[in-house]
């Protein structure tokens, strides 16, 4: 749920758009346009545990399930490997990434370093009162107990959050660690969600976290958004050593 603006940069160039293009040029933007449908296709899959862990793909059932050439595919499954979604193995063909104990202590402390970084930063940068007022009304998603559509729908809410911290801070590396690591954790919510286990809200903690950054708190701001992750990671890890795999 990004909703990021593309704004042109000052001083540059005129854009001119051209009456027709080129059947070569129409056809490498199609191209390019199956490629990315492909990838955020195959991407949503994997995080919302379409393809469990460890499951093995095929570039040829991928291609007819996706609508694609095997080309787009391929591309896809690069850009996935990158992001640690996905393994290719040559003459094996692909493979879902594992959700291990340390990929989750290593997911949670990075985003405790950059998010409770961002929230520090946000505390402190001038920010469209707009902007806090969204984080607010953000804050106060609930979810039914047993009602799976309205946790999914906490799920991009809580990511929608979260990148809207780091978006206070005019940061676009910010913004960007964060969103790229939310892939990580819609995917671990997602995999929660299939073994049963809902979580506790987090509302009063997201609550916390932006009357912190009103009150131009810096240190309190990090605080609150360390603590706030710490808890998740200890509420995932206590259902993992339970015997139930993610």
């Amino acid at each position: 749920m990004k909703n990021n603006k593309m704004v042109q940069p000052r001083n540059a160039s005129p854009v001119l758009l051209l009456g027709a293009f080129s059947s070569s040029s129409a056809t490498r933007r199609n191209g390019a346009s199956l490629s990315e449908r492909v990838y955020q296709a195959l991407k949503q899959d994997i995080i919302r545990g379409v393809f469990r862990p460890g499951e093995a793909l095929s570039e040829k059932d991928l291609a007819k399930r996706y609508r694609g050439s095997r080309t787009p595919v391929r591309e896809a499954a690069v850009r996935l490997q990158q992001e640690n979604l996905m393994q290719i193995v040559a003459n094996r063909g692909y493979f879902i990434t594992q959700i291990t104990i340390q990929n989750v202590n290593e997911i949670y402390d990075f985003r405790a370093a950059v998010e409770g970084g961002a929230a520090d930063l946000a505390a402190q940068c001038s920010w469209d009162p707009g902007a806090i007022e969204r984080l607010q009304e953000l804050a106060q998603t609930e979810y039914g107990r047993d009602d799976r559509e309205s946790h999914v729908r906490f799920i991009e809410i809580d990511t929608e959050f979260h990148i809207g911290i780091a978006q206070l801070t005019r940061n676009p590396l910010l913004v960007r660690a964060v969103a790229d690591m939310r892939c990580q954790m819609e995917r671990i919510m997602f995999a929660s969600l299939d073994i049963g286990y809902h979580g506790e809200l987090p509302s009063s903690e997201h609550r916390g976290i932006v009357e912190a950054i009103q009150k131009r708190d810096a240190q309190l701001a990090r605080k609150r958004m360390c603590d706030h992750i710490y808890i998740s990671k200890d509420k995932v890890l206590r259902v993992a050593t339970r015997g139930s795999r993610l």
